[in-house]
């Protein structure tokens, strides 16, 4: 049994804290070959540990207030409870998210994909970020919990080649690109918290039932008060599911099977596999195929993103937009047709991605080599969009 399973003592997680930030080495190496699981690291390490930040930093608002410039704001009670709430659920998610990112890339760094390895890694390495957390009691020291971020990098550079089984030479290539990964999965969970907060105000003024309308976000897109307010009270039902471990389980991967077609554009599936990931409170389910054209291939993903899919409802919430072009191809986010899509393209290696979130639960991915857009597109069509929405509904 892990250190950290569910009946396990207090004190062997306080162990395990101190341990992981005192001699981290050593203890990665013990992470390594301890049995474990996603859904009691979530319940014995990862929900309490990641409490800290919240916890402490709305006592903290509660005592001092926010102030800046001599002067001293105390908000509602409430109104931070809710705040604190939304940041706790995207922070739980958001570790998943993260996990799964690491467990996709580690075979293009030659590591080993393993999605329980790779949400050790993940749970582990944020552990110095979150009892930094503690720093946010006093306002004015928050800062200080900024070393403890830089510290759970270091804890992330030594645990990733370890867990994932990453050659030495491209240890180094892995955590770079999973940093930049992390850094923006940091950035997405302060706008969403940030713009919550921000809006949260007006949306007391509309009064129960009465959120409408849309806010714009310079430079960003808009955000529609009504699905931000119906996506946070999502969210809050699945916070009380993951804190109860009694969350629904997510589509049977053999379900989701049933989705890969045969064929699609020319293109024959060969290989096809499912799984379902994680336990208790956090699951998720995904089947992917592979397809082959002459030299073009592609592989086609069907993800349940489970619980986390409160968190896709908020960010759905956002109607962000952003593009980016280069010399040989360009990428760009943003909904299309009410779904969040994202695109990316390079004409040279004629290399792309296309993904769509459908009903707020499902993403649904296509990527592949020798192969164009609309051969990814199609892809992803052909997997039945309207027929994904109906199942999300019905669950």
């Amino acid at each position: 049994m892990s250190i950290v399973e569910p009946g396990s003592a207090g004190s062997k997680l306080f162990e395990r804290v101190k341990d992981i930030l005192v001699r981290p080495a050593p203890t990665w190496d013990q992470i390594d070959v301890e049995p474990a699981s996603i859904g009691g690291l979530y319940r014995g390490y990862v929900v309490p540990l990641a409490a800290i930040p919240v916890v402490c930093g709305v006592i903290g608002m509660l005592v001092f207030g926010i102030g800046a410039f001599g002067v001293t704001i105390r908000p509602s009670p409430v109104w931070l409870i809710v705040q604190g709430l939304v940041q706790y659920v995207l922070s739980l998610g958001m570790v998943y998210v993260l996990a799964l990112i690491i467990d996709g890339l580690a075979p293009n760094f030659g590591g080993t994909k393993d999605r329980l390895q790779a949400f050790k890694v993940a749970a582990y390495a944020m552990t110095a970020s979150w009892v930094a957390g503690v720093f946010s009691l006093l306002p004015a020291l928050a800062l200080v919990g900024l070393l403890g971020a830089l510290y759970s990098l270091y804890l992330l550079y030594l645990g990733l080649p370890k867990l994932m089984k990453t050659p030495t030479e491209r240890a180094g290539t892995y955590f770079a690109v999973v940093l930049v990964v992390a850094i923006v999965i940091g950035i997405v969970i302060s706008v969403v918290s940030a713009s919550v907060m921000t809006l949260s105000g007006a949306m007391r003024m509309a009064g129960p039932g009465q959120i409408s309308g849309t806010v714009d976000l310079p430079g960003q897109g808009s955000v529609n008060l009504g699905e931000l307010e119906a996506a946070s009270r999502r969210a809050e039902a699945a916070a009380k599911q993951l804190q109860s471990g009694n969350a629904a389980p997510a589509t049977d991967p053999e379900v989701l099977k049933a989705y890969l077609p045969a064929s699609v554009g020319g293109f024959t599936r060969g290989d096809v596999s499912a799984a379902s990931g994680g336990a208790g409170g956090m699951q998720g389910s995904s089947a992917e195929a592979d397809y082959a054209k002459g030299d073009a291939r592609m592989q086609l993903e069907v993800t349940d993103l489970g619980a986390a899919a409160a968190i896709a409802g908020i960010a759905g919430a956002f109607d962000v937009k952003s593009s980016k072009d280069t010399a040989t191809g360009y990428e760009k986010v943003g909904k299309v047709d009410g779904r969040m899509t994202q695109e990316s393209y390079d004409r040279e290696s004629k290399h792309g991605e296309y993904s769509v979130l459908v009903g707020d639960r499902f993403m649904v991915q296509a990527s592949g080599d020798g192969v164009s857009v609309d051969d990814l597109k199609a892809a992803v069509g052909a997997v039945g969009i309207g027929r994904l929405e109906s199942l999300a509904k019905a669950n």
